[in-house]
């Protein structure tokens, strides 16, 4: 968890809270969570539950660019719980939500004039125009257009009467809040995943330079304990009889020295690489200072 925190404080994990939050935002306001009603009408002016028979498009001819939403449910369906929820998605517009029962339509006005709350401001206003917007529809119950038409009817006595704005509803498209939710997303997963190979590939290499030092480390004891063999060797024929073996060891004892001073200038430049044959040059020296042992 501490490290969960820690990693929070960064620029980056600031960074991915502001996309997840952005995210969120507008799947939100995208009506993502919302349900069909809600959906539907964030786009257009009428929505018919299922089972409803209504021609939709004609429906929405009729209404025309009007600030006016209906929505049809079925019979027994909760109008006024449907018309609170439709705050946002129809947010600026005076929404009807009828349900025919028996002979009649039961009806229930919800005013979002003000925006993607109830109009608390113009509470007079908006009662007037939920009280009336419905008003006259009960002979047309099986004539749910006709029924429509007089509910616009309504919605233009209202209009001129000031009780409702004369203007024109604007739509919010849903798709630039779903493309702002996938930026965001596709921000917060990538930056992750590149994070994780990132780390992945920092530490495949860490792990792959501390095998090469333990490596480099093992070749070097080998070369180490090659060379204090030669150097041995050489001490101990130092002063063996015979010319032909003197001259012999003096030789060896100058390759001796050139193989040491190349092995210290590997040291110094990191050529770890060169000390397989470094350790076979020693190895072969040995073999021929040990040719000139006198019980050889």
């Amino acid at each position: 968890m501490t490290r969960i925190m820690r990693q929070l404080g960064t620029w980056f994990g600031l960074g991915t809270v502001a996309c997840l939050l952005l995210a969120i935002w507008a799947l939100w306001t995208a009506g993502l969570f919302e349900g069909p009603a809600a959906r539907t009408v964030r786009t257009t002016s009428v929505y018919a539950a299922p089972g409803i028979e209504l021609d939709t498009a004609a429906a929405e001819r009729i209404i025309g660019n009007r600030r006016l939403v209906v929505v049809l449910l079925g019979p027994g369906a909760d109008l006024s719980s449907t018309c609170d929820g439709l705050g946002n998605a129809a947010a600026g517009t005076l929404v009807l939500v009828m349900a025919r029962e028996d002979d009649e339509f039961d009806t229930y006005g919800c005013g979002f004039l003000a925006g993607g709350d109830i109009d608390e401001g113009g509470f007079g206003e908006r009662a007037v125009a939920e009280s009336r917007i419905g008003a006259g529809i009960d002979g047309f119950v099986d004539r749910p257009l006709d029924a429509l038409k007089v509910v616009v009817l309504n919605y233009d006595q209202l209009v001129d009467l000031d009780v409702l704005p004369n203007d024109a509803r604007t739509f919010s498209p849903s798709l630039p809040r779903y493309l702002i939710a996938t930026a965001a997303i596709t921000a917060v997963v990538g930056g992750a995943l590149t994070l994780y190979l990132a780390a992945r590939r920092a530490g495949g290499q860490v792990v792959a330079s501390s095998i090469r030092r333990e490596e480099s480390a093992d070749s070097r004891a080998v070369l180490s304990a090659e060379m204090a063999l030669v150097a041995r060797q050489i001490i101990d024929l130092d002063g063996a009889p015979g010319h032909r073996r003197a001259a012999q060891h003096a030789h060896l004892a100058v390759a001796y020295s050139t193989l040491l001073d190349e092995i210290t200038a590997a040291d110094r430049d990191g050529r770890s690489s060169d000390y397989e044959q470094f350790t076979a040059r020693a190895r072969t020296l040995s073999g021929k200072l040990r040719g000139l042992s006198p019980g050889y």
